[in-house]
């Protein structure tokens, strides 16, 4: 029978977080501690431990038929794979940042200014869509300290909190890119192996769907229920049901995790009462 193999970071950013959604899709990896590759126990599947810059070209040369790699290194290596699922973890951004006290007012401020970036692919593409000509530098390591030492006037990095720019007294004023984990493969697969990467999947989405949804249970005068499955429909209707309490009912329904303090506010005026929130562990649509 065919395996497929999953390329992921042996160890950093996205190692823990890669292995976390595979555990929740019920896939259970032996133990990989400093191995190349560990075996899956109850799908066909083995697990590639390697450098996340490596990974792109591993799937693009079918070493691996699938790889889990941030968003920025699938640009920046601009390798021959096709970006399959974007995978909801790991999000961060490509910045352009300058020191405190640059006056910057626009891109065009940068015009043939010195710019440290690892990630000169991405960055060049950006300026030359921005129709900025700028010279930009290639180092590795430390790019935030690059102004300060007079190697360049501005850096473009990946920004998380931004706590790393502010203690080297940098400022961010631009976005080139947004990423996150996604799920990369290579563009030639057997059919029994497109099958599979079908199931692994079906089972991402199934997780990812639940983490941004919550399970929902309140109670309700009866004549509030048509306003309340406005408020909350699910997935095509909310589930009702009569309470022992003359002229009440319990409603249960699904809530997005970006709306939920919004509806909360809205089933509170309407006089909703006894709200119980659950987290929800899959959910198939």
């Amino acid at each position: 029978m065919e395996k497929l193999s999953l390329a992921i970071q042996k160890s950093g950013r996205l190692h823990e977080s890669s292995v976390k959604l595979l555990k929740e899709c019920g896939i259970r990896i032996s133990n990989g501690i400093k191995k190349l590759k560990s075996p899956v126990d109850n799908f066909p599947m083995e697990i590639f431990y390697l450098r996340d810059d490596d990974i792109p070209q591993y799937v693009e040369d079918g070493v691996a038929d699938l790889g889990i790699v941030g968003e920025n290194v699938v640009l920046e290596k601009d390798k021959d794979v096709q970006l399959v699922e974007k995978l909801g973890f790991a999000r961060c951004r490509l910045s352009l940042a300058v020191p405190k006290d640059f006056k910057y007012n626009s891109i065009r401020d940068l015009s043939e200014k010195e710019i440290a970036t690892t990630y000169e692919v991405i960055l060049k593409k950006y300026l030359k869509e921005q129709g900025v000509s700028a010279d930009v530098r290639e180092i590795s390591g430390s790019v935030e300290i690059a102004p300060g030492i007079g190697l360049a006037d501005a850096i473009c990095d990946l920004v998380s909190t931004g706590s790393t720019l502010f203690m080297n007294g940098l400022k961010e004023v631009e976005t080139v890119l947004k990423s996150e984990a996604v799920l990369i493969r290579n563009h030639e697969l057997a059919q029994e192996k497109l099958q599979l990467l079908d199931q692994l999947l079906f089972r991402i989405k199934s997780v990812n769907t639940a983490k941004n949804n919550k399970y929902i249970l309140l109670n309700i005068p009866n004549e509030k229920i048509d306003k309340v499955a406005d408020i909350i429909p699910g997935m095509k209707s909310p589930t009702v049901v009569p309470l022992e309490r003359e002229g009440w009912s319990s409603i249960h329904s699904v809530v997005k995790e970006d709306d939920f303090w919004s509806v909360i506010e809205s089933l509170k005026s309407e006089g909703a009462e006894g709200i119980l929130v659950v987290p929800i562990e899959k959910m198939v649509l």
